[in-house]
């Protein structure tokens, strides 16, 4: 008992108390259990555009960072001219819907031990502004660049069909599909440069999201969204996998010490995203086995969500689950007859398609949904109930909000409870100990934020 009111003063700052009480509406209804778009969404993404924007990309021969930006048919100016056009064009087709630009990064030679020479790392941007909250954003990315065994090497062929224009042509193919549609939030699809010599493109454009004040909702980096037939023999065009990471890298001291003895340690921004494209996919895709990885990325390695997760954005990684390592950051070969090199045989195009659509219908969900609860609070020690209350949010399109809870082991949200359009409710017969608790906004066309997790303690139920 002493603890606890220990911990509230401690904890001060993170609460704010509401008078309001839970009412009770009889006559309320909940929204829809599911948006019917999604399947629309889904069935438009094509494999097709998908093979023929790969074979694009790697019949650039190479698009290593620091490879020919002067021809029109071979390096990595050729490769991102083409990627503006493509988001160009389908700008043009929706009316002037997209904001396309370069974005760049001038890079002296020895910043890193892969620049070797100086370099213009330029990514490609395309933003479809969202008709109530323009500078609110949900992105999806993918890599421009390829790289050989060697990674400075920007002459030798590079093709990099699964790695990554797997990523970058569903990441157009996307926004050809989501463009048929208008959101409240705004939608990024970017292609990022650089990622091969140390993660400078999403460094670029992170630093150019803050400098921007973007209120990014969320990345979702595909890198390697093509392949099926891994170097264990598995064979698997169902599963892939979701990399977070369990807390943000920018936790304050005093954002420890609450988690400390409030809990949270898996549920930080990053892994509610993560948990918001498995619900997603489990929804409208209930074919493809989504894998919850807990893991900034795979082990030792990194990608282009991480330079956005260390500015404070929730980022992830989708991929495949089965990789091969004889088609990754290798030279065109063949050896013991084991052939090497990552050109186009090794891409299957219907899984890339369905790895698109699972991005394809977050991006749209997150577009269509209210924004996320805000001074999510939390009550309950030492009661046979628990208290949750956030700001309400003015938005037109709200319908209510609904509470999570799940056993503290359990890897999602198990359990849930639509409450309306009110500031707080009460769980009966919910003890606090046995579960971690979140709350998401519910719009009326039944989308949904994603699940925000308690910051602070309400001083009084």
């Amino acid at each position: 008992m002493n603890c606890y009111y220990s911990l509230i003063f401690l904890f001060l700052s993170f609460s704010a108390y509401s008078q309001s009480t839970d009412p009770y509406l009889p006559d309320q209804q909940a929204p829809p259990a599911v948006d019917l778009r999604m399947y629309n969404i889904v069935d438009a993404v094509s494999a097709d555009r998908i093979e023929q924007d790969i074979r694009t990309l790697a019949g650039f021969g190479t698009r290593n960072t620091m490879a020919d930006t002067v021809s029109d048919t071979r390096g990595i100016g050729a490769a991102r001219r083409w990627i503006k056009a493509e988001f160009d064009k389908i700008s043009e087709e929706c009316g002037g819907c997209l904001e396309v630009f370069y974005q760049h990064n001038p890079t002296k030679e020895g910043a890193g031990s892969r620049i070797v020479k100086d370099v213009d790392i330029v990514n490609v941007v395309a933003i479809q502004r969202g008709t109530q909250y323009p500078n609110r954003m949900i992105m999806m990315s993918g890599d421009i660049d390829s790289r050989a065994s060697d990674a400075t090497n920007y002459t030798i062929d590079a093709p990099g069909a699964n790695d990554n224009a797997s990523g970058m042509a569903g990441t157009i193919e996307a926004a050809r599909v989501l463009t048929k549609y208008q959101f409240p939030t705004s939608i990024v699809y970017a292609g990022l440069a650089g990622e091969e010599q140390g993660l400078y493109g999403g460094q670029g454009l992170a630093n150019y999201a803050e400098e921007n004040n973007w209120e990014l909702v969320g990345v979702l980096n595909n890198d390697m969204i093509g392949n099926i037939e891994g170097v264990d023999g598995v064979i698997d065009n169902r599963t892939f996998r979701i990399f977070s990471e369990p807390v943000p890298p920018t936790e304050t001291e005093q954002q420890r010490r609450f988690r400390r003895f409030t809990g949270g340690e898996v549920d930080g921004i990053s892994r509610q995203l993560a948990r918001y494209v498995h619900q997603m996919t489990t929804t409208y895709m209930p074919e493809m086995n989504p894998m919850m990885i807990y893991r900034l990325d795979r082990f030792g390695r990194g990608g282009h969500h991480r330079p956005f997760s260390d500015l404070g954005f929730a980022g992830i990684r989708i991929m495949e689950a089965h990789e091969n390592y004889n088609r990754q950051h290798q030279d065109i070969r063949v050896e013991n007859g084991i052939e090497y090199g990552d050109v186009i045989e090794g891409v299957n195009f219907p899984y890339a398609q369905k790895l698109t659509a699972v991005n394809a219908i977050t991006l749209a969900g997150l577009g269509w949904a209210p924004p996320a609860p805000v001074s999510v609070r939390i009550g309950g020690a030492v009661r046979p109930s628990t208290t949750l209350a956030w700001k309400i949010s003015d938005d037109t399109q709200l319908a209510g909000y609904k509470i999570y809870w799940r056993e503290t082991t359990a890897p999602q949200w198990k359990y849930s409870r639509y409450v309306g359009k009110v500031d707080r409710h009460r769980l009966e017969g919910i003890v606090i100990d046995n579960f971690y608790f979140g709350v998401a906004a519910v719009g009326k066309d039944g989308n949904e934020s994603i699940v925000v997790f308690p910051s602070g303690l309400i001083l009084r139920n």
